[in-house]
């Protein structure tokens, strides 16, 4: 390179990110791949190219390079842990499309540089300082002001998208100082998005203000005690170590080791084959023919290219990359315990090695392993069953690893790969070369029941019940779903289950249970399999949860969140298990006669329905009934679907009977009778065991808040507020002898609320026992609280509760049927009276587009990445969501400390009491008749004190505590 050449350097990382979100999502005709942002890219890239040849609008490049970060820890990890620990993960649609990115660099025969252990900062920096040493000039093609540093007189900063060059005086008018002096000023403010510590309370004019008085950081440090602001001195001096580091952590590496050296980024004229080969690969129609005509290229001859395209990034380039940093849009980036960086310095490899895998077949081998768990002090461990119901299936095996690549499995239940299980489960024998089940329990039980071996699973819930059935408590236990929910809930990941764990952090795809057993026709019981096949199935589960356990517990502590995983997580997992265990009982006859009276009432309303439109249809079929209601009726708010058929959507009838239309409000009652009929009364009889009893399931790690949800069955769903949710109810009984205890937290959100957004209305209503709704109206409509109508106490209540989860004026009208007009003044005078609640809801959104999320007063992360969506509505919801988990949250927490410190207090107490139940805010006991009240009051001081000194509400909780024979009674 010499003097008049001009190198052009893309952020191709910033890039990446401004194409994804310059476009609406987009994916391939022809298989579903997502290529938005490749799109994106290629359209970006060629304007540049198009456009920087142009030299009326500027010189032309002579050498050229797109530069993009690896995936990897940097040096700045080293020198500070929690460097960029802030980054979110990128969104799943645009992973598969970072290797077809560098392919369409490649394909435009311009360099892709990126360097292992380096940022693409770096490389610029370097790459920039080795072209103004030889004579030549630079265009920086980004917007991120970490490279502010590097402008000069011969190196300017090109904002593509806003067609801006900053040179100098540009960078000195944007933030106060010349470029030289960047590096100083972003050590004095930080960096959030990079997770740069800074110096409290100084930012960008506060820190130019200072350089232009001292000149440099490490003047203005050496002179900190002169200066007059008390606080800002104070800072200085104390966050000094701080700023220093920060200036290390910002200040670019200009002499980064460089694989391709600077003259052989000259530009290439793009080969026109090649180019729209690859566009035509990626059915890119428009630029394609743009391409082609430019670069008089036929494309109806070029085929298009043969691209190695799985669905998933290729190469070491796995992930994040480095954002826009002026802009303040969302920046995606590893975490740093990225697995990549872990397993390179433990030198594993991304393979996993099933030929290594053991199958015990004997006692002495089993007793040598258990000897090895000993020493190790620590196994992960997995359960295999004939059921995906823990409650109902046989076990079939266990696995175990003590080492990455080092696992066994332990064959127990199976049979014959011929035999037909299905058909004919009883009459089977097992297959020769197992263990006797009661043998190999008596050797696992001491070491599954040491307090000195760590036991981890993945759902290891599951396996705590399992084990429970053969007599076995699994203690202690890690479980490496849980630490993956406390870490990352919401994130933007798409779920805490092994196979999704392993492909994210150990890149590798275990064996699927289908893979295994097969689908449809072909499908075998797990116990029909071959066994050498489930060794390398069911070991290799054990092999992967080890493997993530070593990488996502160092997190916990990493970012904060180890007291969330071992005060909230870990220590419910027994207590969920028991109470799965046990079960609650139901009366058969009762769901009978409730499944006749909804028949009958379905019928009733069915003929009304047919009355009011004039002619019989099937209520449940959507296509029937839009064209009676918009097509044969006319009503208002009618829309059309893609299909061509009307919306008749929940939300569509109870807009429709806000309205005032009575059709619309009989189709939701047959609709909701219907579903308690078919999902309750006709389906909890087949959940129901021998002794009468049903047993759900309670997730963990399912919900954004921490809130627990049931399935198989849901008993989570059952409505408290209709006649016919509360007779359901009635079914859940108590044994002869025994009596149902609800303990119910009383407005328990309300009060949270009143805490964390400091309403001093409501804090004092709560310490003085005043009807919160009553007083609220009383505030709201200017009525006294004594005597109050019972409508305007209702509206206040619906308010109440609505504000929490963001409720719309459009909703508010749907429940109490009033005008929208209406509801929008109520919601109006709420905020007015309430002027608290409005700042919390701002601080909150305001706090969450900073993060990427919220938290709960016990430190329980919710995170909302697209809470800066461009998309409103998707925006909207985010901020919705946000301002309501900080409350609903805590609250969960409140309930999770309860029924972790519930069960202990009762033996204590010497109480037989057994928890059954968790339904939201309530606890479900089963108790002998003769210890009611006792029961009752631990129970009420447990729950009340749940919060605990560390939180310290400034309201207190109450609990409303019954017991009756039947689940309804006692609530």
């Amino acid at each position: 390179m010499k003097k008049g050449d001009h190198l052009f350097l893309v952020d191709g990382s910033a890039y990446i990110f401004r194409a994804y979100h310059a476009l609406p999502p987009l994916t391939r005709k022809s298989d579903g791949l997502p290529v938005g942002a490749v799109s994106g890219f290629c359209n970006m890239l060629w304007k540049l190219v198009e456009e920087s040849r142009d030299t009326s609008v500027g010189v032309a490049p002579t050498h050229f390079a797109v530069i993009f970060d690896y995936s990897s820890t940097t040096f700045r990890n080293a020198l500070y842990s929690e460097y960029k620990a802030n980054r979110e993960e990128p969104p799943e649609d645009l992973r598969p499309q970072f290797g077809l990115i560098r392919d369409a660099v490649r394909a435009f025969d311009l360099p892709c540089i990126e360097k292992e252990g380096f940022e693409a900062d770096d490389l610029i920096a370097t790459y920039t300082r080795l072209a103004v040493e030889a004579g030549g000039d630079v265009t920086i093609v980004s917007s991120d002001k970490d490279l502010m540093q590097l402008v000069g007189p011969q190196v300017v900063l090109y904002d593509q998208m806003k067609d801006k060059r900053l040179g100098p005086e540009e960078v000195k008018e944007k933030f106060g100082v010349y470029p030289d002096k960047m590096i100083d000023l972003q050590a004095l403010v930080g960096d959030t998005s990079d997770n740069v510590p800074g110096v409290p309370g100084i930012g960008p004019k506060t820190a130019s203000q200072l350089l232009e008085e001292y000149g440099t950081l490490e003047a203005l440090l050496e002179q900190a005690e002169g200066i007059k602001q008390k606080k800002r001195r104070e800072n200085l001096i104390e966050f000094a170590d701080q700023a220093r580091l920060s200036k290390r952590l910002v200040t670019l590496d200009e002499n980064t080791p460089i694989d391709i050296p600077l003259e052989d980024l000259f530009i290439n004229e793009p080969d026109g084959e090649k180019l729209v080969s690859f566009l035509k690969a990626m059915e890119f129609t428009t630029l394609t023919r743009r391409v082609a005509a430019t670069l008089d290229t036929d494309a109806s001859e070029v085929k298009s290219a043969e691209l190695d395209i799985e669905g998933a990034p290729r190469g070491p380039d796995l992930d994040p990359f480095e954002g826009d940093g002026v802009s303040g849009e969302t920046v995606f980036a590893a975490t740093p315990q990225r697995l990549a960086a872990t397993r390179a310095e433990e030198g594993q490899s991304a393979e996993i090695d099933r030929s290594s895998y053991v199958t015990i077949r004997d006692a002495e081998t089993l007793k040598t392993w258990m000897g090895r768990v000993r020493e190790k002090g620590l196994m992960a461990f997995d359960t295999e069953t004939s059921e995906l119901s823990a409650m109902k299936g046989e076990l079939v095996g266990v696995s175990f690893a003590i080492e990455p690549g080092e696992a066994a499995y332990l064959p127990l239940g199976h049979v014959s790969p011929d035999a037909d299980l299905l058909s004919d489960p009883g009459a089977l024998e097992a297959l020769g070369g197992q263990m006797k089940l009661g043998e190999a329990l008596d050797i696992l039980k001491p070491v599954l029941e040491d307090p000195a071996i760590l036991k981890i699973g993945q759902n290891v819930k599951y396996d705590c019940l399992v084990m429970l059935q053969h007599g076995i408590v699994l203690a202690p236990i890690d479980d490496t779903m849980l630490i993956s929910y406390a870490l990352d809930a919401s994130s933007g990941l798409t779920g805490h289950g092994m196979d999704e764990l392993s492909e994210r952090w150990l890149g590798h795809k275990p064996i699927t249970f289908k893979e295994l057993c097969g689908t449809g026709r072909n499908a075998r019981p797990i116990a029909a399999v071959e066994i050498e096949k489930v060794t390398e199935y069911a070991a290799e589960d054990a092999d992967v949860t080890l493997r993530l356990w070593r990488v996502l517990k160092p997190r916990l502590a990493a970012e904060g969140l180890a007291k969330v995983y071992e005060r909230l997580e870990r220590p419910l997992v027994p207590v969920l298990a028991r109470m799965e265990q046990r079960g609650i009982m139901v009366d058969r006859q009762i769901l009978s006669r409730l499944s006749g009276q909804f028949s009958q009432k379905q019928a009733a309303l069915e003929a009304e329905i047919a009355e009011m439109a004039g002619e019989e249809f099937n209520p449940g079929s959507p296509k029937q009934l839009g064209e009676i209601l918009f097509g044969k009726l006319g009503l208002p708010g009618g829309k059309k679907t893609r299909t061509g058929q009307w919306s008749t959507d929940a939300r569509v009838l109870e807009d429709l009977a806000a309205e005032g239309h009575d059709l619309p409000r009989r189709v939701v009652d047959w609709r909701q009778l219907t579903k308690l009929k078919g999902t309750y009364t006709d389906a909890l009889p087949s959940h129901m065991d021998a002794e009468g009893r049903i047993h759900t399931s309670f997730s963990m790690a399912s919900t954004t808040t921490g809130r627990l949800s049931s399935s198989e069955p849901n008993l989570q769903n059952i409505p408290v507020r209709t006649e016919e949710g509360r007779a359901i109810r009635t079914a859940f009984v108590a044994p002869k002898g025994k009596k149902l205890l609800s303990a119910d937290y009383s407005q328990i959100e309300l009060r949270i609320l009143a805490h964390i957004a400091d309403i001093p209305q409501l804090k004092d209503a709560f310490r003085n026992g005043i009807d919160i709704h009553a007083m609220t109206a009383s505030e709201m409509f200017g009525v006294p609280v004594e005597g109050i109508d019972p409508m305007v106490r209702r509206r206040a209540k619906a308010i109440n509760f609505g504000i929490i989860y963001g409720i719309s004026a459009f909703g508010l009208a749907a429940q109490l049927t009033i005008p929208r007009e209406e509801a929008g003044l109520y919601i109006k005078r709420y905020f007015e009276r309430f002027p608290g609640i409005r700042d919390y809801m701002d601080e909150t959104k305001a706090y969450a587009k900073k993060h990427g999320y919220v938290e709960t007063l016990f430190g329980r992360r919710a995170h909302y990445p697209d809470i800066t969506a461009s998309n409103p509505q998707v925006r909207a919801f985010n901020e919705r969501a946000a301002i309501n988990a900080p409350i609903q949250g805590t609250a969960a927490d409140v309930i999770r400390r309860a029924m972790i410190r519930v069960e202990d207090a009762l033996q204590k107490a010497d109480l037989s009491a057994k928890m059954l139940l968790q339904v939201h805010d309530e606890l479900i006991f089963e108790v002998e008749d003769d210890e009611v009240d006792r029961t009752i009051a631990i129970v009420r001081e447990i729950m009340e004190d749940a919060a605990g000194p560390r939180v310290n509400l400034s309201v207190p909780l109450e609990v409303d505590a019954k017991a009756a024979a039947n689940w309804e009674e006692a609530h």
